[in-house]
């Protein structure tokens, strides 16, 4: 019988490690054999239109990668200098690095500690005069509350991004996460369940904000002469090869979901029970897709902290990740959080890591990583 000794002498487990399908390598071969390499190939069109049928929009505009999603989305409704976004105090750094990109300023808004996502009832203190929009970050592939999210933007008049980076597939009351902002956001990233190796969309029901997306995200070239430039546009284009991967992972994104939600199992009837270790939730309504597996760590009852437990796992070949940081810790920040805290973000950031969670991890694997932990837990 392989023991937990004789694998930890082999095993090694990545924190992520993506599954390419033969569909995506054969449409790279067509790319290549065709000579279609750049943005111009057929391929980007026929991945933003299928993208966005999968998530129920009506358009897409594929770019270069999600921070440029974000930067794109902000930009087509008309953000910047002197305007204020709400975002979520525990996020990856895009979400507010994108606004500073505008000009604008980011306010920042606590999390909720179960699921890490933006509290619905902390945004509206935070709104001013100034705010003209509400970014909805779903966390870790586990949906926002977005039915008081909208209904606080409608209420003052905001428009709602919706950043589903980490929620492809994931769904809200029935429906798809990224059909409800007034524009939202994807990343292809290649630790993402639909991968472009590096990639992005902005979907929109507005064709006007679609056509505004487009024109951004290629230099802003003019609709009646190329290399005229109406207004100040980026290189943020998807090229034909990077479209031609995610319209083959795109095909199987059903068993891929079947992977994750196999994946959350298997850890937690694996990590149940173990003191001082909080697993991630699922609330009602909603269709978690597991984008990655996080554990929060409470060191009096686990017996060690989050750091200590990561460098415990890097030992026997057990990579993992750190959660997000709070504002108040991002020094790009000193001058605009100032002396403001936000204690669930602050929390989560110190205490919370995430196990492999790549779609291509095998059942061993898991088992592997699930034994090592109750070991160093004395379980």
């Amino acid at each position: 019988m392989t023991t937990l000794k004789d694998l930890k002498n082999k095993m090694k487990v990545p924190v992520n490690e993506p599954v390419i399908s033969e569909d995506s390598k054969k449409n790279v071969a067509e790319a290549l054999a065709t000579g279609w390499l750049s943005s111009s190939g057929p391929f980007v069109k026929k991945f933003e239109e299928t993208f966005a049928g999968f998530v129920g929009r009506r358009f897409g505009a594929a770019v270069s990668n999600g921070t440029a999603a974000l930067h794109i989305a902000l930009l087509s409704l008309g953000i910047g200098k002197g305007d204020e976004v709400i975002v979520p105090a525990f996020s990856m750094g895009a979400c507010f690095l994108s606004v500073l990109y505008t000009g604008a300023k980011p306010v920042f808004v606590d999390c909720e500690l179960e699921t890490y996502n933006i509290d619905p009832k902390k945004i509206e203190e935070k709104i001013t005069k100034k705010t003209r929009a509400i970014m909805a970050v779903h966390t870790y592939g586990h949906p926002c509350d977005m039915d008081p999210i909208l209904a606080i933007a409608k209420k003052h008049n905001l428009r709602v991004i919706e950043d589903a980076a980490e929620a492809h597939g994931a769904t809200y009351k029935g429906k798809k996460c990224g059909s409800f902002g007034t524009v939202s956001c994807f990343s292809f990233y290649a630790n993402k369940i639909i991968t472009t190796g590096e990639g992005g969309m902005v979907l929109t029901d507005d064709e006007k904000i679609a056509d505004e997306a487009r024109k951004i995200r290629d230099l802003h070239h003019s609709n009646f002469k190329r290399f005229i430039h109406d207004e100040i546009g980026y290189n943020y284009r998807l090229t034909n090869i990077q479209a031609g991967i995610g319209l083959g992972e795109l095909s199987h994104i059903d068993e891929y979901l079947t992977r994750k939600e196999k994946l959350a199992k298997r850890y937690k009837e694996g990590l149940s029970g173990i003191p001082g270790l909080r697993l991630p939730i699922t609330k009602p309504d909603v269709k978690n897709v597991y984008w990655m597996y996080g554990v929060l760590i409470d060191q009096k009852k686990f017996g060690m902290d989050r750091d200590t437990l990561r460098e415990q796992l890097a030992k026997n070949g057990i990579d993992t990740r750190d959660f997000f940081y709070p504002p108040e810790e991002q020094p790009v920040l000193k001058n605009i959080v100032k002396s403001e805290k936000f204690a669930n973000a602050a929390y989560a950031g110190h205490n919370g890591l995430y196990l492999p969670s790549g779609l291509a991890i095998t059942e061993t694997q898991i088992d592997y990583v699930v034994e090592t932990i109750k070991k160093i837990a004395g379980k």
